[in-house]
């Protein structure tokens, strides 16, 4: 991890600069490239700034915490929703009084289109700068992590399992679409869109345990389980077309059995959010849900903001507007 303060600032007074987090590795490594140009325009439209870059996963919670013990009041995270996710994990565990800010740069940018941040870096940088603050909610996941210890983690967009996050481990997949220019507008898009495509093919339900609020627990199959905080996951797929990041609730939609063709042929409703309408798609307000395998010995991993933390049973539960986030006026 490496830290250093733009070459129109001074040291003396740095910690009350706003801190930049970069995930250079973001936009398959195009934010890496065009970094110097990024940083030339931002600073020119949005002023003095000091600026963090990640080395590994994990980074942006740690330089987040940092930032809060140096007395920071802005930090603004520069990479895509993981990169999001990350900062404001660092942000919500120290409990600081510390804003958030988004500098898009990344495949799926869900989080953006829910803030409604431009991508051009001048015209985020001069809302980064000029926009108003907004307290949201957050989502808080209690898992099992990839080495079977229970952890909790915050995330902003939406946690699921089933299609959506067999989707993820294909996007993350080396190799895929290599053929698209590094940092396309088309990459991220269509890696989900194959992805998608891929699985469906070798499509199954899911059958687990659920237990919403202070209802009994039931049986559900699903085919995707979406607990969402915003209404945007998977690169643009609108999930839950109707939530609202600051009501206290989360949008929890399931995706029931449905067969192949018909998910290949109504796909398109996932982005225009209008599968709300498809009988085999439900969804439900709520403030807590307890979630486990049907089968003990299944292991069924989660997707939490685009990153595969670690698999069910999970407990989430909202916390009401727990974050600060600059977002356009």
């Amino acid at each position: 991890m490496s830290e250093k303060t733009s070459k129109s600032s001074s040291n003396n007074g740095a910690s009350n600069l706003p801190l930049v987090i970069v995930n250079p590795k973001s936009a398959a490594g195009a934010t890496a490239s065009r970094w110097a140009e990024t940083a030339s325009d931002f600073r020119a439209h949005f002023g003095a700034f000091q600026v963090a870059f990640t080395k590994k996963p994990g980074d942006g919670v740690e330089l987040a915490k940092r930032g809060a013990a140096q007395g920071r009041k802005f930090i603004i995270a520069c990479g895509g929703d993981g990169t999001i996710n990350e900062v404001a994990n660092g942000i919500l565990e120290s409990g600081a009084d510390i804003e958030l800010g988004v500098l898009p740069s990344g495949t799926g940018g869900d989080f953006r289109r829910t803030l409604g941040m431009p991508t051009a870096v001048r015209e985020a940088a001069k809302s980064l700068r000029t926009g108003a603050t907004k307290l949201i909610d957050a989502g808080k996941v209690t898992f099992f992590n990839h080495e079977g210890e229970q952890i909790s983690r915050y995330f902003l967009n939406v946690s699921s399992f089933g299609l959506s996050a067999s989707i993820n481990e294909r996007v993350k997949a080396k190799g895929l679409l290599k053929w698209l220019p590094v940092g396309s507008a088309m990459r991220g898009k269509a890696k989900f869109a194959l992805s998608t495509l891929q699985e469906v093919l070798d499509l199954d339900y899911t059958t687990v345990r659920v237990k919403i609020d202070d209802a009994e627990e039931k049986l559900l199959n699903t085919l995707n389980f979406c607990v969402a905080n915003s209404r945007y996951f998977g690169g643009g797929m609108k999930i839950a077309p109707n939530a609202l990041i600051n009501d206290g609730f989360f949008d929890v939609v399931n995706i029931g059995d449905m067969r192949t063709a018909k998910i290949i042929l109504n796909a398109y409703t996932l982005y225009q959010g209008t599968h709300l309408d498809l009988k085999e798609v439900k969804s439900v307000l709520a403030r807590k849900i307890e979630v486990s395998p049907a089968d003990k010995t299944r292991e069924i991993h989660i997707e939490t903001d685009g990153e595969l933390p670690g698999k069910l049973p999970a407990i989430y539960e909202i916390v009401p507007l727990a974050l600060k986030v600059r977002v356009p006026k």
